[in-house]
């Protein structure tokens, strides 16, 4: 796969479908790799007329690792966060943001639909923030604004995220299969021959825990965005699953609120995960619906 230089570092990437159609930037999740927006997932979204691009956040997969900043420890992270010190992240939503928009300058991109999903809704939500003319539009999928009085993961869910997985490869795919069977919801039962192997070519490909730390500490010392978001003029949609156990359907309600126009698609009985042939076909016909609103520039 290619990489490209972008805000100073090295993004792994791949793109599916024309370069002459409506380009649509696709952001992956916490610890997740671009294997997540699956094969056949961003060749159905070019057949609908996108030139799409998934690609590696800084700290995970094949774009550049973070090693000199050494591996959090997380206890004594959140210990100091708690008592309002945020200088504990080795870098910020608005660094990846940045990284995104990044990425764009070297494909020659001037603007694209930006579509993230949970740690990636918050990278593309910051993205529409600090660079509004690179936004066709905007999709966020179970995400949240950033504000810290919105309603917090379920105990057990919260458990498995700051649990890190062995090192061990069969060890470390059977607690991945364990999360996402936790933050499944009920209305979509988990695809484990499928989850199985992309969990296990993700340890293959990159397996690298201190990044996930990380991205971990950008999240939990990022920025509320609520106020911020009203100046997003990008048609916005807001999808997020009812019974999402991690981030709570309030977070996405609130985002949809946050941004003038928003539309918010709630998906019954989805929770933290995008559904693997379940729910593809309504959430794709949604992005190709959306993205078509808009003209390109």
């Amino acid at each position: 796969m290619p990489q490209a230089d972008s805000n100073g570092i090295r993004i792994e990437y791949e793109p599916f479908g024309n370069p002459s159609d409506r380009p649509l930037l696709l952001i992956i999740g916490l610890g997740g790799q671009l294997l997540q927006w699956d094969e056949n997932l961003c060749r159905d979204l070019a057949a609908r007329g996108h030139y799409v691009i998934r690609y590696d956040n800084r700290d995970t997969g094949l774009s550049t690792r973070f090693d000199a900043a050494g591996e959090p420890d997380i206890m004594a992270a959140l210990g100091k966060i708690m008592g309002g010190d945020k200088s504990v992240s080795s870098y910020t939503m608005e660094d990846m943001a940045d990284d995104a928009a990044g990425l764009l300058d070297a494909l020659k991109i001037s603007a694209a639909h930006i579509c993230g999903m949970s740690m990636g809704g918050m990278i593309a939500q910051t993205l529409a923030i600090r660079h509004p003319a690179r936004v066709l539009s905007l999709i966020s999928i179970y995400s949240t604004t950033g504000n810290p009085r919105l309603p917090q993961p379920r105990p057990e869910a919260l458990e498995a995220l700051l649990t890190p997985p062995p090192v061990e490869r069969e060890a470390s795919i059977e607690h991945m299969l364990r999360m996402f069977r936790m933050i499944a919801g009920p209305g979509f039962p988990l695809d484990e021959a499928w989850t199985r192997r992309t969990v296990a070519a993700s340890y293959d490909r990159g397996f690298y825990t201190p990044g996930v730390a990380r991205q971990l500490l950008a999240i939990l010392t990022q920025k509320d965005r609520t106020a911020a978001l009203a100046s997003v003029k990008a048609p916005t949609l807001v999808v997020h699953g009812t019974d999402d156990p991690l981030v709570p359907a309030e977070a996405g309600k609130a985002t949809a609120a946050a941004i003038p126009g928003a539309e918010l698609m709630l998906i019954e009985g989805m929770g933290h995960d995008l559904p693997h042939g379940g729910a593809w076909p309504k959430i794709v016909e949604a992005i190709a619906v959306h993205t078509q609103k808009t003209a390109p520039v």
